[in-house]
């Protein structure tokens, strides 16, 4: 009987405050954020990830450090309002290009959208380099071929993307009033009443950054 008890043991899952410190540990350790089957995959057998991201989450509630939900996967991150302590040097940012801009938020409200659908939105034709360049930075990837004549490539957003402007899902995306209350939109006429007819002069101009 005693045996029969000890071998059971070895499948009994830890007590749940010892899962919530294994899934700290894990995610100190990681690199990137980790799926909760990424996290299940390294916890031993019959433990509960999402519970314990749970208690995890409550427990870092109001710290340094805060648990946070980017896309379908989680991560530590510094809180918001002491990003300041991290900043040593003044970094200089490189602009977008106003195609790559255009391109990225159409692929982020629209995805998964084609290059078809964008160009088409647009108004204008998209170069290779604005899409090599997005892919490049990591902000866009390849998404599922549309089930459309010709299996079209789709673009979308990546986890990288939504990590970066702090959001969880492209559903957290800014609405247009939101947009236009921070002044990042106004009232201009509609990019294909205003640009050009191709990117090609832009492009040849190093239609990347400006």
């Amino acid at each position: 009987m005693m045996e029969d008890e000890n071998i059971e043991s070895l499948f009994e899952a830890p007590p749940m405050g010892e899962q919530e410190r294994m899934v700290e540990a894990l995610l100190f350790a990681s690199a990137a954020p980790m799926s909760l089957t990424e996290i299940e995959n390294r916890l031993p057998h019959g433990c509960n990830a999402r519970e314990a991201i749970v208690h995890l989450g409550k427990r870092y509630e109001g710290r340094g450090v805060m648990l946070r939900r980017i896309g379908e996967a989680w991560a530590f991150r510094t809180a918001p309002d002491l990003g300041f302590l991290m900043q040593k040097e003044q970094v200089e940012q490189r602009k977008l290009s106003r195609a790559a801009i255009e391109t990225l938020a159409i692929i982020a409200y629209h995805q998964p959208a084609t290059r078809a659908e964008i160009e088409e939105i647009r108004g204008v034709s998209v170069s290779r380099g604005t899409l090599d360049m997005l892919i490049e930075l990591g902000w866009v990837k390849l998404g599922r071929r549309k089930l459309t004549p010709g299996r079209p490539v789709t673009f979308i957003v990546t986890q990288i993307f939504l990590d970066h402007f702090g959001l969880e899902t492209p559903a957290d995306l800014p609405g247009v009033k939101e947009l236009r209350a921070s002044g990042l939109l106004d009232n201009r006429p509609p990019p294909e009443t205003i640009l050009p007819a191709s990117d090609e002069a832009e492009e040849n101009q190093n239609d990347m950054f400006e």
